[in-house]
């Protein structure tokens, strides 16, 4: 059975008079892909800050490892965020370093290495993520595919236990989103790490999933597959789910069920 690495528990959050999250549960099972979907402004991107500690909750538990993170302290917490990998929307990489700097930079400020060591660590994941040959490049001069490539490769140098994209395939276009999605199904099992993504990117994005968390309303539903989401009951999921995913994953099992 796989170990819970992340858990909401009867978690509660608020910004003044909203109710962001009302009450919910969570749980991400260890070396598991997790999608978090739904409409926008519903909690996703609050969901992905209260897993890292970015945001505390008013109520509940979360934790992570076993460990209750809504109450810790800064130094207790930055001990847990060690665990995180996070590739950001716009890969948030810093255009007046190369492609090698970009990568070397948490191995520098978090290690003790030598650069001969840092240097191979960079070069053996740039080529294990197709970018050799580019390290001496910037980020202006790559496609939106390879800085997202760059980004991934950077969140990768400390091997972390738990990854987290936000929308990952933003500004991409189909056979880039495509791309991306078949490196992170390569790299998950060669590092072999816990994967939680947010996006819009429905219905693709779910081809990655081990479970989706359907956020709507202040309220978490859980699936297994884009099928059972399809059959839910649940009005406003069957109204997103016609506008953004129609039939396309209509099987003949489907059918006889529906």
């Amino acid at each position: 059975m796989s170990q819970a690495v992340i858990q909401f528990k009867d978690v509660v959050k608020t910004f003044g008079q909203q109710t962001i999250l009302d009450h919910v549960n969570l749980t991400i099972n260890a070396g598991k892909t997790t999608v978090i979907a739904g409409p926008s402004g519903q909690g996703k991107s609050v969901t992905m800050k209260l897993i890292l500690g970015l945001l505390r909750p008013d109520s509940g538990q979360i934790l992570v490892g076993g460990q209750d993170i809504s109450r810790m302290r800064a130094k207790a917490l930055n001990e847990v965020r060690a665990k995180f990998g996070v590739l950001f929307q716009g890969s948030a990489l810093l255009d007046s370093l190369t492609v090698f700097a970009n990568v070397a930079l948490p191995l520098e400020e978090r290690t003790g290495l030598k650069a001969a060591e840092i240097r191979s660590q960079v070069l053996a994941t740039l080529a294990q993520l197709g970018l050799a040959g580019h390290e001496d490049k910037y980020p202006a001069q790559l496609s939106g595919g390879m800085r997202k490539r760059v980004g991934l490769a950077r969140a990768l140098m400390l091997h972390p236990e738990i990854m987290l994209f936000d929308e990952p395939t933003t500004g991409l276009d189909p056979e880039n989103s495509l791309e991306i999605y078949k490196l992170f199904l390569e790299t998950q099992k060669k590092f072999d790490y816990t994967s939680v993504i947010v996006s819009h990117d429905i219905p693709k994005v779910f081809n990655l999933a081990d479970q989706v968390i359907w956020v709507n309303q202040g309220r978490f539903s859980a699936f297994a597959s884009p099928e059972d989401i399809q059959l839910s009951k649940i009005p406003e999921i069957q109204a997103f789910v016609r506008y953004t995913m129609g039939k396309i994953y209509l099987s003949g099992e489907m059918e006889e069920r529906v």
